[in-house]
């Protein structure tokens, strides 16, 4: 991402650059966006994007270069400005965030705390937790109450982790990102009365994960971290070639 805003900054070209905060509504949105590209409509996808991203969105709309910037991190202000301004975009990615994240599923977890990019404190572990079962009938109803309280007993070891790693950290946190499975997720902060201080700071969660892992919560910072990147130019327009989270950085 860095090394794109680096090419759009040599641009020595006519452009224009949209800042769009979180939260704005649709309306707001498409009259902005007119403002920079008066001259062809864009394409209802990517006023989409922009309404509906976590995170807010930057247009650096050129005559060679054309980019909507959904940011890893949210923008609060909007703001419009003559040329490739690619200052508040890359002021935000060189910043050194303090994020923790707690990632769950049933039977794993994976917390961490980075500074930046870098891991500074972290706590990887497993719990038993049975598969379902599934042969009807009593037996099944006590393997479900059975199991019912494994996960309970699981996740208070897990809170507990999360209490011991997050403490030192937790008045100079940014951001908090939940990751692994929806229902472990939910279930833990409903469990966990120490994670709803976070409830302000958290940024969308990663669902497409694997079982925790030490591997895999390295893989998750590097996710945190990531831009989506969409391109488009005036001989395939509207058409747009789409770089999804992950995939340009």
């Amino acid at each position: 991402m860095l090394g794109l805003l680096a090419e759009l900054e040599k641009a020595d070209e006519e452009a224009m650059s949209l800042y769009l905060p979180v939260g704005l509504p649709l309306q707001d949105i498409e009259i902005l966006v007119e403002k920079v590209t008066p001259a062809q409509a864009v394409a209802p996808d990517i006023i989409n994007l922009a309404a509906h991203s976590p995170t807010g969105s930057a247009l650096l709309w050129g005559t060679s270069r054309k980019c909507l910037v959904l940011p890893p991190f949210p923008f609060t202000e909007r703001y419009i400005a003559p040329g490739y301004d690619i200052e508040p975009l890359g002021s935000l990615l060189e910043h050194d965030f303090s994020i923790a994240l707690v990632l769950v599923r049933s039977g794993a977890y994976s917390i961490g705390v980075c500074q930046g990019e870098k891991i500074v404190s972290s706590k990887t572990g497993t719990g038993l937790i049975h598969a379902r079962h599934r042969k009807g009938g009593s037996s099944q109803r006590r393997f479900e109450r059975r199991r019912e309280e494994q996960m309970h007993a699981f996740l208070e070891r897990v809170c507990g982790h999360v209490h011991q790693q997050l403490e030192p950290y937790a008045t100079s946190l940014d951001y908090l990102v939940y990751g692994g499975s929806r229902t472990a997720i939910s279930s833990l902060q409903k469990q966990c009365p120490f994670l709803q201080q976070f409830e302000g700071r958290t940024l969308p969660p990663l669902l497409n994960i694997p079982p925790p892992r030490s591997k895999v919560l390295e893989s998750a910072v590097v996710d945190i971290w990531s831009s989506m990147v969409t391109e488009w130019h005036d001989d395939t327009f509207p058409d747009i070639d789409s770089h999804p989270k992950g995939g340009l950085t």
